[in-house]
């Protein structure tokens, strides 16, 4: 399936670059409402740790994903609670230095191949998103359709090499 237009939203790339590396899979209900590379005074993202913001809930499904999934989690470096309804969990990324400083500089297609995979395999491969995803870590496979969905010359797109904004 190739790429038919631009993606134009904005999205955070945090949740979809980054979040998908934690392992969790898709398809629960229990999912960050953001995710952040930076809060307050307390992280910035030098420091290579994920913010993910949640919203507590007092159902058994969220406080089961809570306990052996957020809070078990090997990457998992604090969790505070901001106020009742909401709940931070920070997990640590520094094993992944390289490709966290590729991710900050918005080059998404030199990211290692293991990390590209972790990415890849959150994914269903049978929706847009995937397309969308993989055409940022595989930009070559899709300069074409870029070139024509922007109306550009292909060499152009193969100059700026990255389909995906840095912002």
């Amino acid at each position: 399936m190739g790429i038919k237009s631009v993606y134009k939203k904005y999205f955070q790339k945090s949740k979809v670059f980054l979040y998908p590396l934690l392992g969790i899979k898709r398809g629960t209900s229990v999912i960050p409402s953001e995710t952040y590379l930076a809060w307050n005074d307390s992280v910035s993202p030098n420091d290579m740790k994920l913010v993910c913001l949640y919203h507590p809930r007092e159902d058994v499904e969220y406080k089961k994903f809570e306990k052996n999934i957020l809070l078990k989690h090997n990457r998992l470096h604090d969790c505070i609670m901001v106020d009742k309804s909401n709940r931070i969990f920070v997990f640590d990324f520094s094993d992944l230095e390289y490709d966290w400083q590729l991710f900050l500089d918005g080059k998404y297609s030199m990211i290692s191949t293991k990390v590209k995979g972790d990415i890849m395999s959150f994914f269903n491969p049978h929706t847009g998103n995937y397309v969308y995803m993989k055409s940022y870590l595989y930009p070559e496979k899709y300069f074409e359709d870029y070139a024509n969905c922007l109306n550009v010359d292909v060499k152009m797109i193969e100059s700026v090499g990255e389909l995906c904004s840095q912002t």
